[in-house]
């Protein structure tokens, strides 16, 4: 079994494409990856130096991973490595750490995948599918190369379903979490990851280092805690809301959303000016809680 999935996810790169030269750190968060990830980029010709490969029954996500890259992007830099990719402990999500040690979301390798496959004419769709915390500056980059973005309830499954509806094969979330239907209907962080590394060994080929440009907006995410009621009804603080939206204009963007995980309001203003959407932010904070 573990042999027939890593040729499964080394059939996913173009035939005859290889990693010889590269010196790759995969942090397998002592879980679900931490045999067949090396293994695959291994045979792939890269030079593999592995991290989060000792699981015991515990040690999942500890300090490893893509939930906490920090190992990893300190091993990139003391190795000197071409890369790192991070898994999670059940490998469906990915960050990428870059030769700089400087980490690369999912946001940022959504937009890698979109521009590699619309110029090889593989988008079914021209664009792709993400959550509404998705920063903004994927939505303009997207729009830059003539790509659109399509916004979904947080959480992997509304954005399958909305691939699915509409016929998008590239998907994902900012946490990593991405979706490549033409080999799987749910996130696989290493076939995710060797869609990334493809684009980047042809760009390094020809003498072109880093990752597209993508200047994210920028975002300050906060959270309330919830203590029941129903504050997001108050008049306050809708007015509150509506008044952060008109003072960010067309250039910025407000979510607020009750956690679907803690109890908690989540909070996230965007925009160009990171003191203005503070502002905005700590105004519809201070709302919910007079309110609550």
């Amino acid at each position: 079994m573990r042999a027939r999935y890593i040729e499964f996810a080394k059939r996913t790169l173009p035939r005859h494409l290889r990693l010889d030269g590269l010196r790759v750190v995969v942090d397998c968060a002592n879980g679900a990856a931490y045999k067949v990830a090396p293994e695959a980029l291994w045979e792939l010709g890269a030079d593999v130096i592995a991290l989060g490969v000792d699981p015991d029954g515990f040690n999942i996500n500890k300090d490893v991973g893509s939930t906490a890259p920090e190992a990893l992007a300190a091993k990139v830099r003391e190795m000197r490595a071409d890369i790192g990719i991070a898994l999670d402990g059940d490998a469906d999500r990915v960050v990428i750490v870059d030769e700089k040690g400087h980490v690369v979301d999912g946001d940022q390798l959504m937009a890698v995948v979109a521009c590699s496959w619309k110029e090889d004419g593989r988008l079914a769709m021209p664009g792709i599918v993400a959550t509404i915390m998705s920063n903004l500056g994927l939505e303009r980059y997207l729009s830059g190369i003539g790509l659109s973005l399509e916004r979904t309830a947080v959480g992997d499954r509304y954005v399958l379903e909305r691939m699915r509806a509409q016929g998008y094969n590239v998907g994902g979330e900012q946490s990593g979490h991405i979706i490549l239907s033409d080999f799987a209907t749910t996130g696989d962080g290493l076939v995710a990851a060797l869609q990334v590394l493809a684009v980047l060994q042809r760009a390094w080929q020809t003498g072109k280092r880093g990752l597209p440009p993508l200047r994210p907006a920028a975002a300050d995410p906060e959270k309330y805690p919830h203590r029941g009621g129903k504050p997001l009804e108050d008049p306050k603080v809708l007015t509150a809301i509506e008044g952060g939206r008109q003072r960010l204009g067309d250039g910025g963007r407000l979510i607020i959303r009750p956690s679907g995980t803690e109890p908690v309001i989540r909070v996230m203003g965007e925009g160009d000016d990171r003191r203005m959407v503070e502002t905005v932010v700590d105004s519809v904070i201070e709302a919910i809680g007079a309110a609550a």
